[in-house]
């Protein structure tokens, strides 16, 4: 389907079945400085990770519904399991511009890697969806791919715990399953992960890096805005405003968390 074109002043939207693709917004926010964002968090619904490939479908059209009514030149889907699931059938269904969360990090990973040997953390959904592995092949990249679930990753950041002696254990306990594949690179393929970012690294050789969905998407997404012409050119300063399905418990804590800042501007959406 061919993609309209939205007026460069208009917001870019960003989605997430919760709260960590507030990772993927602060990340866009640097390399985006004049740009403003619509946040939609659909926190009644969260995680999408359990649910079927058509549900989450159609929980995707529903905040592609509302970010065509506020008018946004572009969209960023923040979520693996929605980028892995739903990414194609939105492409056909909307004009507005989309870019997942997963594309974005295999492309950036080919053009990296030396030894050819690539890691992908994620959630059981995630890599079970084999995502990442279908990208790097459909890519032709050649590559070899592995793919391990850290499940626990996501319970021990939202408890506040990514910096501690327990997370390094459990890290320890998924990432020695890389130990004999020599990677040299290692794509987190949750938005939750980017806060437990130094724990992950400790556990690994020095010589990986690690690679992150908000910065690679980024880069993306502005070459796209220059290419397009369709950079903000306003005088206006750099604005955020929030939409969530519900309020679930330690909102504010972890929105914080995630973002580096208080969460101001937050709307509550009811749930079609």
């Amino acid at each position: 389907m061919e993609t309209i074109k939205p007026s460069p002043n208009s917001p870019i939207g960003i989605f997430d079945s919760g709260l960590g693709g507030l990772t993927v917004l602060k990340s866009l926010e640097k390399i985006l400085p004049n740009e403003s964002f619509l946040y939609f968090g659909d926190t009644a619904h969260v995680p999408y990770g359990t649910k079927s490939a058509e549900t989450v479908i159609r929980y995707s059209q529903h905040i592609m519904d509302f970010f065509q009514k506020h008018e946004t030149k572009a969209v960023v889907i923040a979520c693996n399991t929605a980028s892995a699931v739903a990414y194609q059938q939105l492409q056909q269904i909307y004009k507005i511009p989309l870019f997942d969360v997963v594309t974005p990090s295999v492309e950036y990973s080919i053009n990296i890697t030396k030894s050819k040997k690539v890691g992908v953390v994620g959630t059981f959904s995630t890599i079970q969806s084999n995502a990442y592995t279908k990208m790097f092949k459909k890519l032709g990249s050649g590559c070899f791919v592995k793919e391990v679930p850290c499940p626990l990753f996501v319970p021990i950041i939202e408890e506040g715990w990514a910096d501690t002696a327990i997370a390094k254990n459990i890290a320890e306990t998924y990432l020695k399953e890389f130990q004999d594949y020599n990677i040299d690179t290692l794509i987190l393929g949750c938005t939750h992960y980017p806060i437990m970012a130094n724990t992950i690294q400790d556990v690994l050789s020095n010589h990986i890096e690690l690679i992150y969905s908000g910065k690679t998407v980024g880069i993306k997404l502005k070459k796209y805005l220059k290419n397009q012409n369709c950079e903000n050119s306003s005088n206006t300063s750099q604005s955020v405003k929030y939409f969530v399905t519900d309020f679930p418990q330690k909102f504010d804590e972890l929105g914080s968390r995630f973002l580096g800042r208080p969460l101001n501007n937050v709307t509550h959406i009811p749930i079609v």
